[in-house]
């Protein structure tokens, strides 16, 4: 049975009431858009849950944009994010752009973006993509707010850095810099599965040189999402023609350590890693011209 240990439910109207309730509980699950409730608990890390508190009356799905880029809450959903997102048109946004098209549409309509980083789990689409932006969360405890950049959040398989009591209350999506581009490319057994490799790159050029460049990696790549200082050295300061976008997608193979499971072996997502960086740092390459 679902959660068959669950004896708590709570749904406060305030953060302080939710840091309250964690700080008597560190074993209670953060509730938002639920969506991957069964997939935690078929991965046996829901045994002996007895507390839920649901934070979606807290006032956190706001989404702003403005010169400096996008600051959402940890409830606004995937769907909203979406259409924000399209409304800006922007090539600096075309790798969030395309993570988002991902999801089916119930998906998109529930899951929320904080619910969706909390979760840890490598095989998710937007993290990676959060990833190449250079995203920051915000989280809130009793001893009170603090930033952290989003890599620093993926502890391990399933795993965050939130220290008991904390919540994830927000993200920034700081704007990129001159002229910006990038992209996002997933395999996946069909668009509704969660990834079996997925890339996330970030391009900006100056002068015709690719002046700063980001390559995020995910989909079991490694057991969180990962970037590659190797490809992303290569890119840096190159005309960003075939050769370079060729070695690039060769480089990742040093910075990742593949997973090996039901959808696919390590050695496998090793070879899809290389080929999709290449393809997806193209598909870029083009939104800069």
């Amino acid at each position: 049975m679902a959660l068959q240990n669950l004896k708590d439910f709570h749904r406060p109207g305030a953060v302080e009431e939710v840091l309250a309730l964690l700080s008597e509980n560190d074993e209670a699950l953060v509730l938002a858009g639920g969506t991957f409730i069964r997939g935690l608990e078929a991965r046996g890390l829901l045994n002996g849950l007895e507390t839920l508190v649901d934070i979606r009356r807290l006032g956190l799905d706001t989404i702003r944009v403005d010169a400096d880029g996008i600051e959402a809450g940890a409830t606004a959903t995937l769907a909203k994010l979406q259409r924000v997102v399209a409304a800006q048109n922007a090539a600096w946004l075309g790798g969030l752009a395309d993570a988002l098209d991902c999801p089916p549409l119930q998906i998109r309509n529930t899951a929320t973006l904080g619910g969706c980083l909390a979760a840890s789990c490598p095989f998710f689409d937007i993290p990676t993509a959060l990833v190449a932006l250079d995203t920051e969360i915000t989280i809130r405890g009793s001893d009170g707010e603090r930033r952290l950049p989003l890599p620093e959040l993926f502890f391990g398989l399933f795993a965050n850095a939130l220290e008991p009591g904390e919540l994830i209350t927000g993200l920034s999506i700081p704007h990129a810099a001159g002229h910006s581009a990038g992209a996002f490319g997933k395999l996946g057994a069909h668009a509704n599965v969660l990834a079996i490799v997925n890339v996330a790159v970030q391009l900006t050029v100056d002068g015709g040189l690719c002046s700063a460049a980001c390559v995020a990696l995910g989909g079991g790549v490694a057991d969180t999402v990962v970037r590659s200082p190797a490809a992303e050295a290569i890119l840096t300061g190159s005309k960003l023609d075939p050769a370079a976008l060729a070695a690039a997608g060769e480089a990742v193979a040093g910075d990742i350590q593949p997973l090996s499971d039901h959808q696919a072996s390590a050695e496998y997502r090793r070879a899809v890693a290389k080929v999709m960086t290449r393809r997806t740092l193209e598909r870029a390459v083009a939104r800069l011209a």
